[in-house]
Protein backbone atom coordinates (compact mmCIF):
# COMPACT_ATOMS: atom_id res chain seq x y z
CA UNK A 1 0.00 0.00 0.00
CA UNK A 2 1.71 3.20 -1.10
CA UNK A 3 1.93 5.98 1.49
CA UNK A 4 -0.71 8.48 1.29
CA UNK A 5 0.62 12.05 1.95
CA UNK A 6 -2.23 14.08 1.94
CA UNK A 7 -5.35 12.65 3.64
CA UNK A 8 -9.34 14.05 2.80
CA UNK A 9 -10.25 16.80 3.66
CA UNK A 10 -6.85 18.37 4.00
CA UNK A 11 -6.52 22.10 2.51
CA UNK A 12 -3.68 21.91 0.31
CA UNK A 13 -2.58 23.65 -3.19
CA UNK A 14 -2.93 22.32 -6.32
CA UNK A 15 -1.72 22.40 -9.80
CA UNK A 16 -4.12 23.84 -12.17
CA UNK A 17 -3.69 21.37 -15.20
CA UNK A 18 -1.78 22.50 -18.28
CA UNK A 19 -0.14 25.89 -16.20
CA UNK A 20 2.03 26.48 -13.24
CA UNK A 21 -0.24 28.34 -11.49
CA UNK A 22 -1.49 26.87 -7.85
CA UNK A 23 -4.97 27.15 -6.56
CA UNK A 24 -5.75 25.88 -2.93
CA UNK A 25 -8.48 22.99 -3.10
CA UNK A 26 -9.72 20.61 -0.60
CA UNK A 27 -8.45 17.03 -1.22
CA UNK A 28 -11.67 14.79 -1.37
CA UNK A 29 -10.41 11.15 -1.45
CA UNK A 30 -7.42 8.97 -3.19
CA UNK A 31 -7.60 6.04 -5.67
CA UNK A 32 -4.78 3.51 -4.74
CA UNK A 33 -5.61 2.17 -8.25
CA UNK A 34 -4.76 5.23 -10.18
CA UNK A 35 -2.56 6.53 -7.91
CA UNK A 36 -4.03 9.77 -8.19
CA UNK A 37 -5.85 12.62 -6.12
CA UNK A 38 -9.40 13.63 -6.65
CA UNK A 39 -9.81 17.70 -5.22
CA UNK A 40 -11.89 20.32 -5.64
CA UNK A 41 -11.11 23.48 -6.48
CA UNK A 42 -12.69 26.40 -4.77
CA UNK A 43 -15.13 26.69 -7.50
CA UNK A 44 -16.65 23.38 -7.14
CA UNK A 45 -14.35 21.80 -9.96
CA UNK A 46 -13.75 18.43 -9.55
CA UNK A 47 -10.81 16.94 -11.11
CA UNK A 48 -7.65 14.47 -10.78
CA UNK A 49 -4.22 15.41 -9.96
CA UNK A 50 -0.98 13.48 -9.42
CA UNK A 51 1.12 13.58 -6.04
CA UNK A 52 3.64 15.90 -7.71
CA UNK A 53 0.96 18.44 -8.61
CA UNK A 54 0.00 19.04 -5.04
CA UNK A 55 1.78 20.94 -2.17
CA UNK A 56 1.48 21.43 1.28
CA UNK A 57 -0.26 24.84 1.88
CA UNK A 58 2.05 25.50 4.36
CA UNK A 59 5.18 25.53 2.21
CA UNK A 60 3.20 28.05 -0.21
CA UNK A 61 2.06 30.53 2.04
CA UNK A 62 5.79 30.98 3.90
CA UNK A 63 6.54 31.48 0.03
CA UNK A 64 3.93 33.76 -0.67
CA UNK A 65 4.61 36.09 1.99
CA UNK A 66 8.53 36.64 1.19
CA UNK A 67 8.18 37.02 -2.46
CA UNK A 68 5.85 39.61 -1.86
CA UNK A 69 8.41 41.68 0.59
CA UNK A 70 10.92 41.64 -2.17
CA UNK A 71 8.55 43.04 -4.88
CA UNK A 72 7.40 46.19 -4.95
CA UNK A 73 3.60 47.64 -5.44
CA UNK A 74 4.37 48.78 -8.47
CA UNK A 75 5.37 45.36 -9.83
CA UNK A 76 2.51 43.61 -8.31
CA UNK A 77 -0.03 46.14 -9.31
CA UNK A 78 1.47 45.85 -13.14
CA UNK A 79 1.56 42.14 -12.97
CA UNK A 80 -2.56 42.16 -11.68
CA UNK A 81 -4.07 42.95 -15.01
CA UNK A 82 -3.81 40.75 -18.20
CA UNK A 83 -3.31 41.47 -21.71
CA UNK A 84 -6.77 39.94 -22.78
CA UNK A 85 -8.57 41.76 -19.71
CA UNK A 86 -7.16 45.41 -21.09
CA UNK A 87 -8.14 44.39 -24.86
CA UNK A 88 -11.17 42.66 -24.37
CA UNK A 89 -14.04 44.80 -23.33
CA UNK A 90 -16.78 43.28 -22.37
CA UNK A 91 -20.25 44.17 -20.12
CA UNK A 92 -18.34 42.43 -17.18
CA UNK A 93 -14.64 43.95 -17.30
CA UNK A 94 -13.88 42.12 -14.03
CA UNK A 95 -12.78 38.93 -14.06
CA UNK A 96 -14.58 37.54 -11.38
CA UNK A 97 -13.49 33.79 -10.16
CA UNK A 98 -15.35 31.27 -8.43
CA UNK A 99 -14.51 30.65 -4.76
CA UNK A 100 -15.12 27.41 -2.55
CA UNK A 101 -15.56 24.26 -0.89
CA UNK A 102 -16.42 24.98 2.88
CA UNK A 103 -12.90 24.65 4.69
CA UNK A 104 -14.29 24.20 8.39
CA UNK A 105 -12.94 20.99 8.73
CA UNK A 106 -9.41 20.34 10.17
CA UNK A 107 -9.64 24.29 11.18
CA UNK A 108 -8.43 25.46 14.92
CA UNK A 109 -10.80 27.83 16.86
CA UNK A 110 -8.11 30.61 17.13
CA UNK A 111 -7.87 30.77 12.79
CA UNK A 112 -11.47 31.11 12.87
CA UNK A 113 -11.94 33.62 14.90
CA UNK A 114 -9.54 35.55 13.03
CA UNK A 115 -11.26 35.19 9.99
CA UNK A 116 -14.47 36.55 12.06
CA UNK A 117 -14.67 40.53 10.54
CA UNK A 118 -16.61 42.38 9.77
CA UNK A 119 -14.72 43.86 6.33
CA UNK A 120 -12.02 42.09 4.84
CA UNK A 121 -9.65 42.48 1.69
CA UNK A 122 -9.67 39.32 0.07
CA UNK A 123 -7.29 38.80 -2.78
CA UNK A 124 -6.95 35.18 -4.72
CA UNK A 125 -3.64 35.06 -6.68
CA UNK A 126 -2.58 32.16 -7.96
CA UNK A 127 0.61 30.99 -6.30
CA UNK A 128 3.22 30.38 -9.42
CA UNK A 129 5.90 27.66 -9.72
CA UNK A 130 6.61 29.53 -12.91
CA UNK A 131 6.39 32.21 -15.62
CA UNK A 132 3.30 33.54 -14.75
CA UNK A 133 0.31 33.42 -17.49
CA UNK A 134 -1.22 36.37 -17.61
CA UNK A 135 -5.25 35.31 -17.98
CA UNK A 136 -5.09 33.13 -14.82
CA UNK A 137 -4.94 36.53 -12.55
CA UNK A 138 -8.66 36.11 -10.66
CA UNK A 139 -10.04 37.87 -8.09
CA UNK A 140 -13.28 36.62 -6.59
CA UNK A 141 -15.95 37.90 -3.72
CA UNK A 142 -16.45 34.84 -1.84
CA UNK A 143 -19.57 35.38 0.51
CA UNK A 144 -19.91 32.40 3.21
CA UNK A 145 -23.44 30.58 3.03
CA UNK A 146 -24.49 27.71 5.12
CA UNK A 147 -21.01 26.45 5.26
CA UNK A 148 -20.28 26.94 1.32
CA UNK A 149 -18.57 29.68 -0.47
CA UNK A 150 -21.80 31.61 -2.40
CA UNK A 151 -19.77 32.96 -6.12
CA UNK A 152 -20.66 36.11 -6.81
CA UNK A 153 -18.62 38.31 -9.68
CA UNK A 154 -17.31 41.52 -8.50
CA UNK A 155 -18.50 45.22 -9.48
CA UNK A 156 -16.04 47.20 -11.74
CA UNK A 157 -15.09 49.73 -8.82
CA UNK A 158 -11.71 50.35 -10.09
CA UNK A 159 -8.54 48.18 -9.95
CA UNK A 160 -7.28 47.70 -6.27
CA UNK A 161 -11.01 47.92 -4.59
CA UNK A 162 -11.16 45.83 -1.76
CA UNK A 163 -14.07 43.03 -1.52
CA UNK A 164 -16.02 42.83 1.65
CA UNK A 165 -16.99 39.64 2.39
CA UNK A 166 -19.97 39.37 5.07
CA UNK A 167 -21.93 37.04 7.47
CA UNK A 168 -19.11 34.80 8.34
CA UNK A 169 -21.09 31.52 9.12
CA UNK A 170 -18.50 29.02 10.54
CA UNK A 171 -20.32 25.61 11.61
CA UNK A 172 -18.74 23.12 14.17
CA UNK A 173 -18.02 19.79 12.86
CA UNK A 174 -16.76 17.22 14.78
CA UNK A 175 -13.73 15.51 13.32
CA UNK A 176 -14.27 12.25 11.50
CA UNK A 177 -11.46 9.57 10.67
CA UNK A 178 -9.78 9.96 7.19
CA UNK A 179 -9.82 6.74 5.06
CA UNK A 180 -8.72 6.12 1.68
CA UNK A 181 -12.05 4.88 -0.20
CA UNK A 182 -12.07 2.93 -3.27
CA UNK A 183 -11.53 4.36 -6.69
CA UNK A 184 -14.00 6.19 -8.40
CA UNK A 185 -14.92 8.30 -11.50
CA UNK A 186 -15.01 12.15 -11.16
CA UNK A 187 -17.11 12.14 -14.31
CA UNK A 188 -21.10 11.08 -13.75
CA UNK A 189 -21.72 8.20 -15.98
CA UNK A 190 -23.74 8.52 -19.07
CA UNK A 191 -25.58 6.68 -21.69
CA UNK A 192 -27.09 5.09 -19.13
CA UNK A 193 -24.31 4.10 -16.66
CA UNK A 194 -22.89 0.56 -16.64
CA UNK A 195 -26.65 -1.19 -17.52
CA UNK A 196 -26.76 1.15 -20.30
CA UNK A 197 -23.51 0.29 -21.46
CA UNK A 198 -24.76 -3.47 -22.52
CA UNK A 199 -27.55 -1.99 -23.85
CA UNK A 200 -26.03 -0.10 -26.43
CA UNK A 201 -23.39 -2.97 -27.10
CA UNK A 202 -25.62 -4.89 -28.00
CA UNK A 203 -28.97 -2.60 -29.80
CA UNK A 204 -26.55 0.06 -31.89
CA UNK A 205 -25.30 -2.78 -34.12
CA UNK A 206 -29.35 -4.09 -34.48
CA UNK A 207 -30.47 -0.68 -35.22
CA UNK A 208 -27.99 -0.23 -38.01
CA UNK A 209 -28.93 -3.88 -39.26
CA UNK A 210 -32.97 -2.95 -38.97
CA UNK A 211 -32.68 0.45 -40.92
CA UNK A 212 -30.26 -1.21 -43.77
CA UNK A 213 -33.23 -4.42 -43.66
CA UNK A 214 -36.14 -2.06 -44.10
CA UNK A 215 -34.75 0.04 -46.68
CA UNK A 216 -34.52 -1.95 -49.22
CA UNK A 217 -38.47 -3.34 -48.66
CA UNK A 218 -40.32 -2.07 -51.71
CA UNK A 219 -42.40 -0.85 -49.61
CA UNK A 220 -40.41 0.41 -46.34
CA UNK A 221 -43.28 1.55 -44.05
CA UNK A 222 -43.49 0.53 -40.36
CA UNK A 223 -46.31 -1.12 -41.01
CA UNK A 224 -43.94 -3.84 -42.58
CA UNK A 225 -42.06 -4.09 -39.28
CA UNK A 226 -39.90 -6.50 -38.84
CA UNK A 227 -38.39 -6.75 -42.29
CA UNK A 228 -36.96 -10.53 -43.05
CA UNK A 229 -33.48 -11.48 -41.65
CA UNK A 230 -31.33 -13.21 -44.59
CA UNK A 231 -29.79 -16.62 -43.97
CA UNK A 232 -26.84 -15.55 -41.50
CA UNK A 233 -24.63 -17.28 -43.98
CA UNK A 234 -25.28 -14.48 -46.22
CA UNK A 235 -23.92 -11.91 -43.73
CA UNK A 236 -21.06 -11.92 -44.22
CA UNK A 237 -18.67 -11.58 -47.64
CA UNK A 238 -15.16 -12.02 -47.55
CA UNK A 239 -14.37 -10.12 -50.83
CA UNK A 240 -17.26 -6.72 -48.83
CA UNK A 241 -14.23 -7.57 -45.71
CA UNK A 242 -11.08 -7.28 -48.31
CA UNK A 243 -13.07 -3.83 -49.45
CA UNK A 244 -13.22 -2.25 -46.04
CA UNK A 245 -9.65 -3.17 -44.91
CA UNK A 246 -8.29 -1.85 -48.33
CA UNK A 247 -10.18 1.32 -47.98
CA UNK A 248 -9.09 2.03 -44.55
CA UNK A 249 -5.05 0.79 -45.65
CA UNK A 250 -5.50 3.79 -48.33
CA UNK A 251 -7.28 6.27 -46.04
CA UNK A 252 -3.85 6.06 -43.41
CA UNK A 253 -1.51 6.09 -46.32
CA UNK A 254 -2.92 9.02 -47.11
CA UNK A 255 -3.18 10.54 -43.37
CA UNK A 256 0.97 9.77 -42.79
CA UNK A 257 2.00 11.51 -46.11
CA UNK A 258 4.06 14.65 -44.92
CA UNK A 259 1.18 16.57 -46.61
CA UNK A 260 -0.56 19.69 -44.88
CA UNK A 261 -0.38 21.40 -41.74
CA UNK A 262 0.85 19.53 -38.75
CA UNK A 263 -1.79 21.32 -36.32
CA UNK A 264 -1.14 21.42 -31.87
CA UNK A 265 -4.28 19.84 -29.82
CA UNK A 266 -5.75 21.78 -27.22
CA UNK A 267 -3.67 21.15 -23.68
CA UNK A 268 -4.28 17.59 -21.36
CA UNK A 269 -4.18 17.46 -18.16
CA UNK A 270 -0.55 17.00 -18.33
CA UNK A 271 0.13 20.37 -19.77
CA UNK A 272 1.08 18.50 -23.06
CA UNK A 273 -0.09 19.33 -26.78
CA UNK A 274 -0.33 16.65 -28.71
CA UNK A 275 0.53 17.23 -32.73
CA UNK A 276 -1.93 16.40 -35.84
CA UNK A 277 -1.98 15.75 -39.49
CA UNK A 278 -4.15 17.67 -40.68
CA UNK A 279 -4.44 17.01 -43.98
CA UNK A 280 -8.67 15.34 -44.84
CA UNK A 281 -8.63 17.98 -47.99
CA UNK A 282 -5.74 16.47 -48.98
CA UNK A 283 -7.09 13.18 -48.64
CA UNK A 284 -10.60 13.72 -49.89
CA UNK A 285 -9.36 15.28 -53.23
CA UNK A 286 -6.98 12.27 -53.71
CA UNK A 287 -9.76 9.47 -52.83
CA UNK A 288 -12.45 11.32 -55.42
CA UNK A 289 -9.85 11.09 -57.61
CA UNK A 290 -8.95 7.39 -57.13
CA UNK A 291 -12.69 6.15 -57.22
CA UNK A 292 -12.98 8.65 -60.42
CA UNK A 293 -10.11 6.49 -62.01
CA UNK A 294 -11.35 3.07 -60.61
CA UNK A 295 -14.67 4.12 -62.71
CA UNK A 296 -13.08 4.98 -65.40
CA UNK A 297 -11.31 1.62 -65.44
CA UNK A 298 -14.33 0.02 -65.22
CA UNK A 299 -14.70 -1.11 -62.07
CA UNK A 300 -18.31 -1.15 -60.80
CA UNK A 301 -19.28 1.05 -58.03
CA UNK A 302 -22.73 -0.20 -58.04
CA UNK A 303 -21.20 -3.29 -55.86
CA UNK A 304 -21.63 -0.68 -53.29
CA UNK A 305 -25.24 -0.56 -53.23
CA UNK A 306 -26.31 -4.25 -53.75
CA UNK A 307 -23.42 -5.64 -51.29
CA UNK A 308 -24.40 -2.67 -48.70
CA UNK A 309 -25.74 -4.93 -45.86
CA UNK A 310 -22.11 -7.04 -46.40
CA UNK A 311 -19.92 -4.04 -46.44
CA UNK A 312 -21.96 -3.02 -43.31
CA UNK A 313 -21.26 -6.19 -41.19
CA UNK A 314 -17.60 -6.14 -42.30
CA UNK A 315 -16.99 -2.80 -40.80
CA UNK A 316 -18.91 -3.55 -38.10
CA UNK A 317 -16.41 -6.42 -37.28
CA UNK A 318 -13.64 -4.30 -37.75
CA UNK A 319 -14.96 -1.54 -35.09
CA UNK A 320 -15.53 -4.54 -33.02
CA UNK A 321 -11.75 -5.97 -32.90
CA UNK A 322 -10.21 -2.20 -32.88
CA UNK A 323 -12.45 -1.28 -29.71
CA UNK A 324 -10.88 -5.17 -28.27
CA UNK A 325 -7.21 -3.97 -28.97
CA UNK A 326 -8.07 -0.28 -27.68
CA UNK A 327 -9.30 -1.54 -24.46
CA UNK A 328 -6.40 -4.07 -24.11
CA UNK A 329 -4.09 -1.34 -24.64
CA UNK A 330 -5.36 1.10 -22.25
CA UNK A 331 -4.93 -1.30 -19.57
CA UNK A 332 -1.03 -0.56 -19.68
CA UNK A 333 -0.62 2.99 -20.01
CA UNK A 334 -0.42 5.96 -17.41
CA UNK A 335 -3.02 6.83 -15.08
CA UNK A 336 -3.02 10.60 -16.81
CA UNK A 337 -3.46 9.16 -20.46
CA UNK A 338 -6.63 7.78 -19.52
CA UNK A 339 -10.15 9.45 -19.98
CA UNK A 340 -12.01 10.78 -17.21
CA UNK A 341 -15.28 9.70 -18.47
CA UNK A 342 -14.02 6.32 -19.23
CA UNK A 343 -12.39 5.07 -16.29
CA UNK A 344 -15.27 3.94 -13.88
CA UNK A 345 -13.87 1.04 -13.22
CA UNK A 346 -16.57 -1.28 -14.78
CA UNK A 347 -15.01 -3.28 -17.80
CA UNK A 348 -17.76 -3.29 -20.44
CA UNK A 349 -18.47 0.72 -19.26
CA UNK A 350 -15.25 1.33 -20.01
CA UNK A 351 -15.00 -0.82 -23.48
CA UNK A 352 -18.01 1.07 -24.41
CA UNK A 353 -17.13 4.79 -23.95
CA UNK A 354 -13.44 4.53 -24.57
CA UNK A 355 -10.74 3.89 -21.75
CA UNK A 356 -8.05 5.77 -22.89
CA UNK A 357 -8.20 9.25 -24.02
CA UNK A 358 -5.96 9.41 -26.97
CA UNK A 359 -4.53 5.95 -28.32
CA UNK A 360 -1.86 6.35 -30.79
CA UNK A 361 0.80 4.28 -32.27
CA UNK A 362 4.08 6.30 -32.48
CA UNK A 363 2.31 9.43 -34.14
CA UNK A 364 -0.59 8.25 -35.62
CA UNK A 365 -3.58 9.42 -33.50
CA UNK A 366 -6.31 6.37 -33.98
CA UNK A 367 -8.98 8.29 -32.40
CA UNK A 368 -8.31 11.37 -34.80
CA UNK A 369 -8.00 9.12 -37.60
CA UNK A 370 -11.04 7.31 -37.38
CA UNK A 371 -13.54 10.43 -36.52
CA UNK A 372 -12.17 12.26 -40.01
CA UNK A 373 -11.58 10.09 -42.60
CA UNK A 374 -12.66 5.98 -43.77
CA UNK A 375 -16.27 7.03 -42.89
CA UNK A 376 -16.76 10.45 -43.76
CA UNK A 377 -14.99 9.67 -46.87
CA UNK A 378 -16.58 6.88 -47.24
CA UNK A 379 -19.53 8.00 -46.58
CA UNK A 380 -19.42 10.07 -49.90
CA UNK A 381 -18.25 7.25 -52.04
CA UNK A 382 -21.50 5.43 -51.15
CA UNK A 383 -23.61 8.41 -52.13
CA UNK A 384 -21.75 8.45 -55.32
CA UNK A 385 -22.21 4.85 -55.54
CA UNK A 386 -26.11 5.31 -55.49
CA UNK A 387 -26.11 7.99 -57.67
CA UNK A 388 -24.58 5.79 -60.35
CA UNK A 389 -26.98 2.53 -59.03
CA UNK A 390 -30.23 4.83 -59.01
CA UNK A 391 -29.25 5.68 -62.96
CA UNK A 392 -28.85 1.99 -63.57
CA UNK A 393 -32.19 0.79 -61.59
CA UNK A 394 -34.21 3.73 -63.21
CA UNK A 395 -33.17 3.31 -66.96
CA UNK A 396 -31.63 7.34 -66.14
CA UNK A 397 -28.79 9.03 -68.33
CA UNK A 398 -28.34 11.36 -64.85
CA UNK A 399 -29.15 11.00 -61.53
CA UNK A 400 -32.60 12.52 -60.56
CA UNK A 401 -32.28 15.77 -59.07
CA UNK A 402 -33.38 14.72 -55.54
CA UNK A 403 -30.29 12.36 -55.91
CA UNK A 404 -28.19 15.46 -57.10
CA UNK A 405 -29.32 17.60 -54.01
CA UNK A 406 -28.43 14.63 -51.26
CA UNK A 407 -24.81 13.97 -53.08
CA UNK A 408 -23.70 18.02 -53.46
CA UNK A 409 -26.14 18.61 -49.66
CA UNK A 410 -23.63 15.94 -47.70
CA UNK A 411 -20.23 16.20 -50.01
CA UNK A 412 -20.50 19.78 -48.88
CA UNK A 413 -20.83 19.00 -45.24
CA UNK A 414 -17.66 16.52 -45.42
CA UNK A 415 -15.67 18.55 -47.65
CA UNK A 416 -16.43 21.95 -44.72
CA UNK A 417 -15.26 19.46 -42.26
CA UNK A 418 -12.13 18.30 -43.72
CA UNK A 419 -11.37 21.84 -44.65
CA UNK A 420 -11.59 23.01 -41.29
CA UNK A 421 -9.93 19.84 -40.20
CA UNK A 422 -8.29 21.67 -37.22
CA UNK A 423 -11.21 22.62 -35.63
CA UNK A 424 -12.03 19.57 -34.39
CA UNK A 425 -9.25 19.35 -32.21
CA UNK A 426 -11.52 21.93 -29.77
CA UNK A 427 -14.62 19.54 -29.89
CA UNK A 428 -15.49 17.47 -26.72
CA UNK A 429 -14.88 14.16 -29.02
CA UNK A 430 -11.25 15.18 -29.01
CA UNK A 431 -10.81 16.55 -25.80
CA UNK A 432 -12.93 14.96 -23.39
CA UNK A 433 -13.93 11.16 -24.56
CA UNK A 434 -11.76 8.12 -25.01
CA UNK A 435 -11.70 6.01 -27.68
CA UNK A 436 -13.44 2.76 -27.10
CA UNK A 437 -16.66 1.47 -29.27
CA UNK A 438 -18.62 4.43 -28.88
CA UNK A 439 -16.56 6.44 -31.06
CA UNK A 440 -15.51 3.48 -33.43
CA UNK A 441 -18.87 2.01 -33.84
CA UNK A 442 -19.82 5.42 -34.81
CA UNK A 443 -17.00 6.60 -36.92
CA UNK A 444 -16.65 3.03 -38.62
CA UNK A 445 -20.34 2.37 -39.05
CA UNK A 446 -22.98 4.71 -37.97
CA UNK A 447 -21.33 7.39 -40.05
CA UNK A 448 -21.50 6.16 -43.48
CA UNK A 449 -23.90 3.33 -43.17
CA UNK A 450 -26.46 5.53 -41.80
CA UNK A 451 -25.98 8.89 -42.89
CA UNK A 452 -25.95 7.67 -46.58
CA UNK A 453 -29.46 6.39 -45.88
CA UNK A 454 -31.52 9.27 -47.91
CA UNK A 455 -29.37 8.38 -51.17
CA UNK A 456 -29.79 4.40 -50.30
CA UNK A 457 -34.11 5.10 -50.28
CA UNK A 458 -33.75 7.06 -53.54
CA UNK A 459 -32.40 4.46 -55.40
CA UNK A 460 -35.75 2.53 -55.33
CA UNK A 461 -38.37 5.07 -54.43
CA UNK A 462 -37.44 7.99 -56.76
CA UNK A 463 -38.83 11.58 -55.69
CA UNK A 464 -39.12 14.06 -58.37
CA UNK A 465 -38.69 17.74 -57.39
CA UNK A 466 -40.05 21.00 -59.28
CA UNK A 467 -38.13 23.99 -59.74
CA UNK A 468 -39.87 26.41 -56.63
CA UNK A 469 -39.30 23.23 -54.60
CA UNK A 470 -35.56 22.54 -55.74
CA UNK A 471 -35.07 26.44 -54.90
CA UNK A 472 -36.31 26.48 -51.58
CA UNK A 473 -34.80 22.80 -50.40
CA UNK A 474 -31.22 24.86 -51.48
CA UNK A 475 -32.27 28.47 -49.53
CA UNK A 476 -32.51 26.30 -46.74
CA UNK A 477 -29.55 24.36 -46.75
CA UNK A 478 -27.75 27.50 -47.21
CA UNK A 479 -29.32 28.93 -44.42
CA UNK A 480 -28.31 25.97 -42.33
CA UNK A 481 -24.75 25.68 -43.28
CA UNK A 482 -24.41 29.57 -42.54
CA UNK A 483 -25.35 29.29 -39.53
CA UNK A 484 -23.50 25.89 -38.70
CA UNK A 485 -19.92 27.55 -40.47
CA UNK A 486 -19.95 30.84 -38.70
CA UNK A 487 -20.75 29.65 -35.51
CA UNK A 488 -18.36 26.68 -35.34
CA UNK A 489 -15.63 29.46 -36.47
CA UNK A 490 -16.14 31.51 -34.03
CA UNK A 491 -16.24 28.86 -31.45
CA UNK A 492 -12.72 27.74 -32.78
CA UNK A 493 -11.34 31.06 -33.01
CA UNK A 494 -12.27 31.96 -29.23
CA UNK A 495 -10.87 28.41 -27.82
CA UNK A 496 -7.66 29.01 -29.35
CA UNK A 497 -6.95 32.42 -28.80
CA UNK A 498 -8.94 34.49 -26.39
CA UNK A 499 -7.33 37.61 -26.26
CA UNK A 500 -7.55 37.66 -30.44
CA UNK A 501 -8.02 41.26 -31.11
CA UNK A 502 -10.75 40.07 -33.52
CA UNK A 503 -12.39 38.57 -30.85
CA UNK A 504 -12.68 41.99 -28.52
CA UNK A 505 -16.16 42.88 -29.68
CA UNK A 506 -17.60 40.07 -27.76
CA UNK A 507 -19.18 39.68 -24.41
CA UNK A 508 -18.04 37.05 -21.79
CA UNK A 509 -18.50 35.92 -18.84
CA UNK A 510 -15.48 34.77 -16.58
CA UNK A 511 -15.17 31.79 -14.67
CA UNK A 512 -12.70 30.12 -11.81
CA UNK A 513 -10.88 27.79 -14.59
CA UNK A 514 -9.44 30.61 -16.33
CA UNK A 515 -11.86 30.10 -19.57
CA UNK A 516 -14.48 32.61 -20.56
CA UNK A 517 -18.20 31.84 -21.35
CA UNK A 518 -19.01 33.98 -24.80
CA UNK A 519 -22.62 35.75 -24.36
CA UNK A 520 -22.48 37.26 -27.77
CA UNK A 521 -22.32 36.81 -31.19
CA UNK A 522 -24.08 33.67 -32.66
CA UNK A 523 -23.57 31.79 -29.08
CA UNK A 524 -25.28 34.97 -27.59
CA UNK A 525 -28.30 34.00 -29.60
CA UNK A 526 -28.87 30.62 -28.26
CA UNK A 527 -26.17 28.20 -26.74
CA UNK A 528 -25.55 25.75 -29.24
CA UNK A 529 -26.23 27.71 -32.74
CA UNK A 530 -24.21 24.84 -34.25
CA UNK A 531 -26.09 22.63 -33.34
CA UNK A 532 -29.35 25.27 -35.04
CA UNK A 533 -27.21 25.08 -38.02
CA UNK A 534 -27.19 21.14 -37.98
CA UNK A 535 -30.74 20.88 -37.66
CA UNK A 536 -31.62 22.92 -40.27
CA UNK A 537 -29.00 21.54 -42.44
CA UNK A 538 -30.57 17.61 -41.43
CA UNK A 539 -34.06 19.34 -42.85
CA UNK A 540 -32.70 19.97 -46.04
CA UNK A 541 -31.23 16.64 -46.77
CA UNK A 542 -35.12 14.73 -45.80
CA UNK A 543 -36.91 17.19 -47.97
CA UNK A 544 -35.73 15.47 -51.33
CA UNK A 545 -36.66 11.99 -50.16
CA UNK A 546 -40.39 13.46 -50.38
CA UNK A 547 -43.15 12.38 -47.59
CA UNK A 548 -43.90 8.72 -48.40
CA UNK A 549 -42.22 7.21 -45.81
CA UNK A 550 -41.00 8.12 -42.23
CA UNK A 551 -37.31 6.32 -43.40
CA UNK A 552 -35.50 9.01 -45.03
CA UNK A 553 -36.45 11.08 -42.77
CA UNK A 554 -34.64 8.85 -39.70
CA UNK A 555 -31.31 11.25 -39.52
CA UNK A 556 -33.41 14.28 -38.46
CA UNK A 557 -35.11 12.24 -35.75
CA UNK A 558 -32.09 10.62 -34.78
CA UNK A 559 -30.61 13.90 -34.81
CA UNK A 560 -33.18 15.73 -32.63
CA UNK A 561 -32.76 12.82 -30.25
CA UNK A 562 -28.93 13.29 -30.08
CA UNK A 563 -29.74 17.42 -29.62
CA UNK A 564 -31.54 16.79 -26.70
CA UNK A 565 -28.89 13.85 -25.03
CA UNK A 566 -25.98 16.32 -26.05
CA UNK A 567 -27.57 19.12 -24.44
CA UNK A 568 -28.45 17.39 -21.08
CA UNK A 569 -25.01 16.24 -21.18
CA UNK A 570 -23.47 19.75 -21.83
CA UNK A 571 -25.30 21.17 -19.18
CA UNK A 572 -24.41 18.96 -16.18
CA UNK A 573 -20.77 18.83 -17.48
CA UNK A 574 -20.70 22.47 -17.92
CA UNK A 575 -21.94 23.07 -14.39
CA UNK A 576 -19.91 21.02 -12.79
CA UNK A 577 -17.12 22.82 -14.38
CA UNK A 578 -17.92 26.46 -14.16
CA UNK A 579 -20.35 26.53 -11.31
CA UNK A 580 -21.67 29.62 -10.51
CA UNK A 581 -20.71 31.25 -13.66
CA UNK A 582 -22.45 28.73 -15.65
CA UNK A 583 -25.79 29.99 -14.03
CA UNK A 584 -25.29 33.49 -14.79
CA UNK A 585 -24.50 32.25 -18.24
CA UNK A 586 -27.90 29.91 -18.79
CA UNK A 587 -29.87 33.06 -17.20
CA UNK A 588 -28.22 35.39 -19.82
CA UNK A 589 -28.51 32.92 -23.14
CA UNK A 590 -31.69 31.52 -21.82
CA UNK A 591 -32.55 29.56 -25.19
CA UNK A 592 -30.37 25.98 -25.67
CA UNK A 593 -31.18 25.42 -29.68
CA UNK A 594 -33.75 26.96 -31.26
CA UNK A 595 -34.61 31.23 -30.34
CA UNK A 596 -37.86 31.45 -29.09
CA UNK A 597 -38.92 28.14 -28.61
CA UNK A 598 -36.16 25.51 -26.76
Amino acid sequence: MPTVRFQSGEMVMGRWPGSNLYYEVKVLRFSPKSQLYTVIYKDGTELELKDQDIKSATGFRTRSRSRSRSRSPARRRSRSRSPARITRRSSSRTAAVAAAAAITESTPNSRRDAKLKDVLEVRLKPLVGGPAKPEAKVEAEPEMSQGRYNLRRRKDDGDAKAVEVKQLQLEEEEAKPTTVPAATSTTPLDFGGRIGAYFWLLFLPAWVLFLLLQVTLVDPSLANFPPPLPPLETLFDGQALGIVLLWTLFQALLYILPVGKLSEGMPLRTGERLKYRTNGFFAIVVSAVAVAAAVYQGVDLTYIHSNFLQLAVASFLGSFLLSVYLYVRSRYVPPDQLALGGNSGNVVYDFFKGHELNPRIKNFDLKFFCEMRPGLIGWCVINFAMALAEMQEQHLEAPSHAMILVNLFQLLYVVDGLWNEEAILTTMDLMHDGFGFMLAFGDLVWVPFTYSLQAYYLVTHPNPLGLPALIAIVAIKLLGFYIFRMSNSQKNAFRRNPSDPKLAHLKTIPTATGKSLLVSGWWGVVRHPNYLGDLIMALAWSLPCGFSHLLPWYYMIYFIILLVHRNSRDMSECRRKYGSAWDEYCQTVRYRIIPGIY
